[in-house]
């Protein structure tokens, strides 16, 4: 784990920028991994016809059984937005988190994920 995030996030932006648009989920890069679960960057990539540049990230915990937590901002708004949230494992998962910018854009979300 002796690479930065940020170097991480702006090599993957070049690289992901087309994945990113086509998929509903953010792609997560592994930093480091054991059995104990994996944490990852995903980057908050934008592109335009000829680049990719990141504005923000999100760095988050995934664990084997489902679970984890994350924490992000997102600098592509006038004022940045930052998030903290986390979920549970299993067949049943609960999800909750929190975002602001400090100011006027402040929000709560949850959710029930049920895996069949």
């Amino acid at each position: 784990m002796s690479k930065s995030i940020f170097a991480w996030a702006s090599a993957a932006a070049c690289c992901c920028a087309i994945a990113t648009a086509a998929m509903a989920e953010p792609v997560k890069l592994p930093l480091d991994s054991d059995d104990k679960g994996t944490v990852y960057v995903a980057p908050n990539i934008n592109s335009t016809e000829t680049s990719a540049y990141t504005k923000g990230a999100t760095v988050g915990v995934q664990r084997p059984d489902g679970s984890g937590s994350y924490i992000g901002t997102d600098t592509s708004t006038p004022r940045p937005t930052y998030s903290l949230g986390a979920s549970t494992g299993g067949n049943v998962s609960l999800t909750g988190g929190v975002l602001t910018d400090g100011k006027a854009n402040n929000g709560v979300k949850a959710g029930v994920t049920i895996k069949y």
